[in-house]
């Protein structure tokens, strides 16, 4: 099995119910064990011209799972779970109603047309790093260090969501849902 880190992000609809199905879904997928999950945080929209405070707010999470998936096989599922949602990709880095990105396989370096590992943006984010830290306080970003020290470097501008986590990794996964 493979350790794998996924960030979870919504800034459209019903954002917080989105994210904990998706973790639910996420831990339901054949070959997937859930490990940890992060709180929920709230952050400023990302687009390609930067933050942009014009639109809607993002819900961000991470969860870590163990698999005996190949990556292409759990970013197909993820795919599905995002398409189950109603994802739409019409905009680069636009608005959405899910976006599930993997951000590490254990220490594996993966580049294709369609996955990149360790995601390549993941150490400039506080939305992926402070979830992170906050699911896995040990978590190590290969390539870039530890997760709590590049959080440091960046600045955590997100704003802590009060919620319960995603999921309780000691829960069977037919009872991973909040």
């Amino acid at each position: 099995m493979t350790r794998a880190v996924i960030a979870l992000g919504a800034n459209l609809g019903d954002r917080g119910s989105t994210l904990r199905a998706a973790a639910a879904a996420i831990a339901a997928l054949p070959g997937v064990r859930p490990v940890a999950s992060s709180s929920e945080v709230e952050s400023v929209a990302v687009t390609l011209d930067g933050p942009d405070t014009t639109r809607p707010r993002y819900r961000n999470a991470v969860v870590v799972v163990d698999t005996d998936l190949a990556p292409d096989e759990l970013l197909d599922g993820l795919h599905g779970i995002e398409d189950e949602h109603g994802r739409t990709r019409d905009v680069r880095w636009g608005d959405r109603t899910l976006d599930l990105d993997v951000i590490a396989i254990d220490d594996e370096r993966i580049d294709t047309a369609t996955l990149t590992v360790p995601h390549p943006r993941a150490h400039e984010r506080a939305f992926v790093l402070a979830p992170w830290a906050d699911a896995d306080p040990d978590a190590v970003l290969p390539g870039h260090g530890p997760v709590a020290s590049l959080l440091a470097a960046v600045g955590d501008d997100t704003e802590r969501v009060d919620e319960p986590r995603l999921f309780d990794a000691t829960a069977p996964a037919a009872e991973v849902v909040s």
